[in-house]
């Protein structure tokens, strides 16, 4: 349907009337509806990024693709069935613990929670709020009409189901392009929020007139900067946006040399993300920065080169506009490496460039592709010295705010635990993952995400998704993990990573013990798998 005939078709007030024990058979509905179109999922945004699901070459790549449609909708339904739960019995969710955290802050713990504490056993996450944790039940909520305007990277509009049920709006998705096969699949999955007019689709190329619409009450937008203030300047609607940014992983100087296992682990987890999805994810690692004078800075370079050549698969770059951007920065830094993984694939090459200053080009552009820079900063390998510095540098130097990764092992997070705590307060970013990649928060309903840049100019956006729990000034997601996590993102086969999205998929949309079993099985076995299998 038109936009005009979609917004016509939602029902703000009947929404908000709707008794929480009803919008759980609906959660319910949609959670048997998601299994039941799991395939045909996947087959659409195959389509969308010409990916052969027959080709064993592409058999990570697939898996990648079940994970970018199949699990963020399906998690936070599955989290917000949780919280109906929680209403109905008159037992709400509550959080984990509370822990002041200074200058007037708390965190929040909020999850793992359940079976994911099993997944996640040495994870922890947290909530940082500004001033006494206050929280907001649903319905009292004001309600009204979003606009949701799906990304086009990730055919999985999860914000739909964060507006509806943690937010009280009623809700009119418009796709992008790219992802309107997928979109279509979604409709029927959602047809039972359709039905009570909770929810309404409308194409693609209805963009400017759902915005323009004066009955909306917020749109929510996940794209690029550019687009975000072109929507600003067309409506006066407010808009909560995320628009990515040049994210950093802060490499600390150990007290202790870091082992080989450790920096293998480490440069694993780093070709992982940077090359995952082509590179086309807002919150992939895009500059290292370390300290010049750490005596395994090589050693950890090297292992990251080894890793991206011949222990991850190639994944192929093929996002609308990143070839002219991979372009830019060859042409802006000649010098910098071209590595080629080793399986050969199509469009797969990453661009590493190593110590590339502290001003310029690499520091100010986002890549949104197969991009990594180093930034060497001079500064002593000692993390009470370094990590202040680097932190600094961060927050002034590189382009947006929307995530932050700290590697520091064990022995030296615990010998420096004051600093590290300043650290994350310091910090100005919307997410900090310690020892964890920050998409770990993107699909987690619990935590939010989105940039954090009150009175700075807007380049990762404004405001935020998530927060499941309704907690009241948010200022930014905290997840730690162990050092070398058995549950961090690393990628090293192709079937294995397709056999592990797969389960992990499954349990996604629907979390019960047998899916919990066969996914803990999947990773197992991954973990033997011979690499580039």
């Amino acid at each position: 349907m038109k936009a005009t005939e979609a917004v016509d078709w939602v029902d703000p007030d009947r929404w908000r009337a709707t008794p929480a024990a009803e919008r759980l058979r609906l959660l319910r509905l949609v959670q048997a509806n998601i299994d039941r179109h799991f395939n045909e999922l996947v087959s659409a945004d195959c389509r969308a990024k010409g990916i052969d699901p027959a080709d064993p070459a592409d058999a990570h790549q697939l898996g990648t693709s079940v994970q970018r449609v199949l699990v963020p909708l399906p998690v936070n339904v599955a989290a917000a069935i949780d919280l109906y739960e929680g209403l109905v019995s008159g037992r709400p969710l509550q959080p984990l613990a509370l822990t002041p955290a200074g200058d007037g802050r708390f965190d929040v713990r909020v999850s793992p929670r359940g079976k994911d504490r099993l997944l996640n056993g040495d994870r922890t996450d947290v909530l940082r709020v500004v001033g006494e944790p206050r929280r907001v039940d649903p319905y009292a909520k004001p309600g009204g009409i979003v606009a949701v305007l799906g990304a086009g990277n990730v055919a999985s509009s999860f914000e739909m189901i964060r507006a509806l049920f943690v937010d009280g709006y009623v809700v009119v998705h418009k796709p992008h392009p790219l992802n309107e096969d997928a979109d279509r699949v979604w409709e029927k999955v959602l047809q039972p929020l359709v039905d009570v007019h909770a929810a309404a689709f409308c194409p693609a190329d209805e963009g400017p007139a759902l915005t323009r619409d004066p009955r909306l009450s917020k749109i929510y937008f996940t794209g690029g900067t550019g687009s975000a203030k072109a929507i600003m300047e067309a409506t006066d609607t407010e808009l909560v946006s995320e628009c990515g940014g040049n994210n950093p992983c802060i490499v600390v100087p150990g007290d202790r040399p870091w082992t080989e296992r450790e920096i293998r682990h480490q440069a694993l987890q780093i070709a992982t993300i940077v090359t995952i999805s082509g590179g086309s994810i807002c919150g992939r690692t895009q500059t290292l920065v370390t300290s010049r004078h750490w005596p395994q800075r090589r050693q950890l370079l090297d292992a990251i080169t080894v890793a991206l050549r011949d222990l991850t698969p190639g994944s192929s770059t093929g996002y609308p506009g990143v070839d002219q951007t991979f372009t830019a920065f060859r042409d802006a830094y000649p010098s910098g490496r071209l590595i080629q993984p080793v399986d050969g694939r199509p469009a797969s090459q990453v661009m590493v460039i190593e110590d590339v200053g502290t001003e310029g080009f690499a520091l100010e552009n986002e890549a949104f592709c197969q991009v990594m820079s180093e930034v060497a900063l001079d500064v002593a390998p000692d993390a009470g010295t370094f990590l202040p510095a680097a932190a600094e540098f961060a927050n002034d130097k590189l382009l947006g705010t929307l995530a932050a990764t700290i590697l520091i092992d064990e022995d030296t997070k615990k010998a420096h635990a004051t600093t590290v705590d300043r650290t994350l307060t310091e910090l100005r970013y919307g997410t900090i993952g310690v020892n964890t990649m920050p998409p770990v928060v993107w699909t987690n309903p619990y935590l939010i995400w989105g940039g954090n840049e009150e009175g700075r100019e807007f380049v990762s956006g404004r405001g935020n998704f998530g927060n499941l729990l309704g907690f009241e000034n948010a200022e930014k997601s905290i997840v730690t993990s162990g050092f070398t996590s058995p549950g961090h993102l690393i990628m090293t086969s192709k079937r294995g990573w397709l056999a592990l999205s797969t389960r992990f998929a499954r349990y996604a949309v629907r979390p019960t013990w047998p899916r919990l079993f066969s996914l803990a099985f999947a990773a197992i076995r991954t973990g033997f798998r011979r690499t580039g299998s």
